[in-house]
């Protein structure tokens, strides 16, 4: 048998989590209802709750059977507001998985950075979204503490892309422009940089 990790490293920390634990579920693609609702503020109630510990541990474990680097409830067919995400270390700031319950997040200022975007909920296909290049961040843990932390660049972008899930929202609708819509095969070849 398993000992759990404990769910948050301190006071208003998210929970991060290390470890097999949870389970694989499917993620849902594009043309399932849940995708274009808006998900529901998770009650107090359920704060420190198995149902939601198990989510964010099943939302974790999902996130990196997948190769993604953040999955919103409502990809697991969840309609609630909450997210996981982890940031790699080749983007400059790594940050372990985290999972963040009824996010708010304010951007700071006005810049916007074009980047490329891909999604777990619509397979396949990659494009140029524009985001807010740095944001304030106030959720809650799955405990019911109160976190707060600023965020840019990469971990900005992955932070706003889970947001929208929770609204109803996929990264086509954030697109400018779809001509640099591409599927991945084509953009590793063409479009990301990369010399074949």
């Amino acid at each position: 048998m398993a000992t759990s990790p404990p769910l948050a490293t301190g006071p208003g920390t998210p929970l991060q989590v290390t470890g097999n634990l949870g389970r694989v579920r499917q993620v849902v693609r594009l043309g399932h209802p849940v995708l274009r609702q808006r998900a529901e503020e998770v009650p107090a109630v359920r704060f420190g709750t198995r149902k939601l510990r198990d989510l964010a541990f099943d939302l974790v474990r999902t996130m990196h059977a997948a190769s993604g680097v953040g999955l919103a409830a409502p990809q697991i067919a969840v309609p609630w507001r909450v997210f996981a995400y982890y940031v790699p270390a080749d983007y400059g700031e790594e940050i372990p998985p985290r999972v963040l319950v009824n996010p708010v997040l304010t951007p700071l200022g006005t810049e916007q950075q074009e980047d490329w975007e891909g999604c777990l909920s619509v397979p396949g296909l990659r494009g140029l979204v524009p985001r807010f290049t740095q944001l304030a961040v106030e959720a809650y843990s799955v405990d019911g503490e109160r976190v707060t932390f600023h965020a840019a660049g990469f971990h900005a972008r992955v932070l706003q892309h889970e947001q929208d899930h929770l609204d109803g929202i996929v990264f086509l609708e954030r697109m400018r422009s779809l001509q640099s819509l591409a599927f991945e095969a084509e953009w590793e070849q063409y479009a990301s940089g990369k010399q074949p």
